[in-house]
């Protein structure tokens, strides 16, 4: 297959075809706005384009109608290699490595080739390729790092693609939904008709006629004044209390962050032409989870979610799976006991016919504890018990947060390494086992390093989740792309992607197909993780006409 890296000069495109030797490369140079043709004529056949960036380069061709099977995105691969535990760190030094490891994403929607002035073109890909295959050559975990930086790449694609489709939305249905629960739209800086109804209630309620209900200082002291016994304006902290000013108080706050995070406004910015598009980020947090930027992608509420409606003659496929964590920590510790629980449906459940635990609420509490370090309470209760059980599977998150503790990375199955603690306390305990007896009062010391080990016994689980989900979606994308025919937008194609759950927009008689190939990727995913282990991803699907009826 060929390997070809492109690399902006000014106006025009140089594209590298590499055949293992970069000086002895074939080099074809033509203006940037003739790649989309040059790229659409090369994909007739395989090849993998190798780029900086694929926000820099994939969504000026996806407005030409291109679409590429393939890539290397240097930029996220650049951040996995710098970081893992598999890899020799001497290979990757170059002398723009330092401009590699600062490179950020562009979200702008501007897709023009090229942003002016981007740091990018600083960057020399045709050397950083080489950097990167010369240590992806040189680990001894060569191939689950291979498989990571491909699903990673592969995922850049599928955002890309996710942001130029767009999430279908009904801007009509989304302001009924508004008036509904709001009241009509009010002038600018004036609140609508239900919150101002409400902020009344709460100022008779408390006896201050002047209150601002959304600025929290104000409420707290109001709330005190009244005799309140509370500390914050929390709704936990609120529904413990037994007052009039509750119920409107618990509405207001509800009311308020609809209309803050998806009022009228955020209508009005991100729902163009029947889409919402936002910029999705693969690698956005440490763990390899995705984030987003802009419109509050990845967590859009129930309450505007019937909003999301497909186009005519088209049907939404909304799948999620259950319990990915404690599956993936099944798989990836090859604890047979828990991988039995996991072929039940609920998982929890399977731990409770597993005779691990009593009920189903008990299984559900251990078990968010080992993975998130809740050792105390109800939790740490439990897990004594999940320990006789599983024994494999609490070791390795009991492990995975001594390590952290000592201020040590850990990594995930396929090799993502977590980020070093800050402090000199995880310093000094790298390198002798025990922070220096200056290094501030033991306590916050102790303290430091117990939060440092509840974040890498869950990172290890969490970013090997994230793994399986990249999978997923790399599988799933060319199964979609395999069905029906035509442009992209005819095709059944993905729209929203959160950790565990996918939506897929696709022609109404293609939908029961869409299923079957959301659940073979599901199965291709941990085949590729796990290989004949025997643990089980079953998926939740539905397919409605909006997104709310998914349930």
């Amino acid at each position: 297959m060929d390997r070809i890296v492109l690399r902006r000069r000014g106006d025009v495109v140089e594209a590298w075809r590499c055949t293992g030797d970069a000086t002895a490369a074939e080099v074809t140079r033509l203006p940037s706005d003739e790649l989309p043709g040059w790229v659409r004529e090369r994909e007739r056949t395989p090849v993998r384009w190798v780029w900086d960036d694929t926000t820099r380069w994939y969504p000026a061709l996806l407005d030409a109608g291109v679409r590429v099977e393939r890539c290397t995105d240097l930029r996220l691969t650049h951040a996995v290699l710098r970081r893992s535990p598999f890899v020799d760190q001497w290979p990757l030094a170059g002398e723009d490595t330092p401009g590699w490891d600062d490179l950020q994403p562009v979200t702008t929607a501007e897709h023009a080739l090229f942003p002016l002035a981007d740091p990018a073109d600083r960057l020399d890909p045709v050397a950083e390729h080489d950097r990167q295959q010369a240590a992806l050559a040189a680990s001894a975990e060569r191939g689950r790092l291979a498989l990571l930086l491909a699903a990673e790449s592969s995922g850049a694609l599928v955002a890309a693609e996710m942001t130029h489709a767009g999430l279908p939305w009904r801007a009509d249905v989304h302001e009924r939904l508004l008036t509904d629960a709001l009241g009509p739209r009010p002038p600018a800086g004036v609140r609508p008709p239900v919150l101002e109804r409400l902020a009344g209630e709460v100022r008779a309620a408390l006896g201050a006629p002047g209150l601002n209900p959304d600025s929290a200082v104000e409420l707290l002291r109001a709330l005190q004044a009244a005799g309140l016994p509370v500390d914050d304006t929390r709704q936990w902290t609120l529904e413990q209390v037994d007052h009039a000013v509750v119920a409107p108080l618990l509405e207001y706050k509800k009311l308020a962050r609809l209309l803050s995070a998806h009022g009228w406004s955020w209508l009005e910015t991100w729902v163009r032409d029947g889409r919402f598009r936002s910029a999705f980020l693969p690698g956005g947090v440490v763990t390899g989870r995705w984030s987003a930027q802009g419109g509050g992608a990845l967590s859009v509420p129930v309450a505007v979610r019937p909003a999301a409606v497909a186009d005519d003659g088209w049907q939404l496929v909304v799948a999620d799976v259950a319990q990915l964590e404690p599956r993936v920590l099944a798989g990836m510790s090859g604890d047979a006991a828990m991988a039995e629980a996991a072929r039940s449906a609920d998982l929890y459940q399977g731990m409770v016919a597993g005779g691990a635990v009593a009920t189903r609420a008990e299984a559900k509490l251990g078990m968010l504890g080992a993975m998130y370090g809740g050792t105390r309470g109800e939790s740490g209760r439990m897990l004594p018990r999940l320990a006789r059980r599983y024994p494999r599977a609490i070791e390795l998150v009991e492990e995975a947060a001594r390590a952290g503790e000592r201020g040590a990375v850990v990594s995930t199955l396929l090799g993502r390494g977590s980020p070093l603690p800050t402090g000199a306390w995880a310093q000094r305990g790298a390198d002798l086992g025990e922070p220096p007896d200056d290094d501030g009062p033991r306590e916050d010391r102790d303290r430091a390093r117990r939060a440092w080990g509840r974040f890498t016994r869950n990172f290890v689980v969490q970013g090997t989740g994230a793994e399986w989900a990249l999978c997923w979606l790399a599988d799933l994308r060319n199964r979609l792309w395999r069905l029906g025919g035509g442009t992209p937008a005819q095709r059944p194609h993905l729209v929203f992607f959160l950790h565990d759950e996918v939506v897929v927009h696709t022609p109404e008689h293609l939908a029961a197909d869409v299923t079957r190939e959301v659940r073979a990727a599901a199965v291709t995913a941990g085949r590729l993780l796990f290989g004949g282990f025997p643990v089980d991803f079953p998926l939740d699907v539905a397919v409605v006409r909006s997104w709310a009826d998914a349930g």
